[in-house]
C-alpha cells in the first residue's frame, strides 16, 4: 500500500491507542520489575485521551492534525516525563512542516524522524541509555535505509527493528529514571517506554496489513 488517507490515518492511530490500553498489564508488569510500575496506568490514560479526542474531533483537515490532536491529549492528560516524550512523539515531526493530504513512506519516516530528533532534544537520551529511544532510532533509522514505495512493508520494518531495540533494552544499564539506582541490577530486563514504541509501530503495521486485505 502506498499511501493512506486522513480518514484511514485516524483509525491507524486509533488502532495504535487501543494496542496499548489492550497492553496496560504488560505494561504495568514490565515497568515494575525496573520502575515506578506506573507506566501502563499513564501510557493507557494518555491513548485513553487521545483516542477519545480524535473520535470527536474527526474529521481533520490533514495528516497533521491528526497527529497533533494525538499528541496534545497525551500531553495535557499524561503529565510528567512520559507526557513530554510520548507526546512529543506525535507533535515532534509536524514542527514545521507543511500539511499533508495523505501518508505515505517518505512522510511517515519524516514525522517519525523529526520526533526522535525531538525526544532526543528533549530527554538527552541516546542508544544505549535503555529508554524508549532504544526503540525509536532502530524503526527511524530501518525506515530511512528501506525503499519507502510500500507503506505497509515500511511499517512491517520499523515494527521489526524497534522489537529488535526492545530486546536490546536487556542488556543496558538504564541512565535515567529509577532504574538508573539499580545499575548492573536493570540487566536483563527490558525497558517499559521502548515497549510501548514497540506496541505503537506493531499495531499501525498490523491495521495496515488488515486495511491492505480488506482493499486488495
Amino acid at each position: 500500500m502506498k499511501e493512506i488517507t486522513i480518514e484511514q490515518t485516524t483509525d491507524m492511530i486509533l488502532a495504535a491507542c487501543q494496542a496499548i490500553i489492550d497492553n496496560k498489564p504488560f505494561l504495568t508488569e514490565v515497568d515494575s520489575k525496573t520502575g515506578d510500575g506506573d507506566h501502563g496506568i499513564g501510557m493507557a490514560g494518555g491513548m485513553e485521551k487521545a483516542g477519545k479526542a480524535l473520535r470527536e474531533k474527526r474529521p481533520f483537515p490533514d495528516i497533521n492534525t491528526v497527529f497533533k490532536t494525538t499528541g496534545m491529549a497525551m500531553l495535557n492528560s499524561m503529565g510528567g516525563a512520559s507526557g513530554v516524550i510520548f507526546g512529543s512523539m506525535f507533535l515532534g515531526g509536524i514542527k514545521g512542516l507543511s500539511p499533508l493530504p495523505v501518508l505515505d513512506g517518505d512522510g511517515f519516516t519524516r514525522i517519525m524522524r523529526g520526533s526522535l530528533e525531538a525526544i532526543k532534544a528533549r530527554g538527552k537520551a541516546n542508544v544505549g541509555d535503555k529508554t524508549m529511544v532504544d526503540a525509536l532510532e532502530p524503526a527511524v533509522i530501518a525506515m530511512e535505509t528501506s525503499d519507502r514505495s510500500d507503506l505497509t512493508a515500511l511499517l512491517g520494518t520499523a515494527a521489526k527493528a524497534a522489537e529488535e531495540g526492545v530486546e536490546n533494552t536487556k542488556n543496558y544499564i538504564a541512565r535515567f529514571g529509577r532504574a538508573k539506582s539499580l545499575m548492573e541490577r536493570a540487566i536483563g530486563y527490558q525497558d517499559a517506554g521502548a515497549t510501548s514504541v514497540s506496541i505503537l509501530f506493531t499495531s499501525m503495521y498490523r491495521y495496515l496489513q488488515e486495511l491492505q486485505k480488506t482493499e486488495g
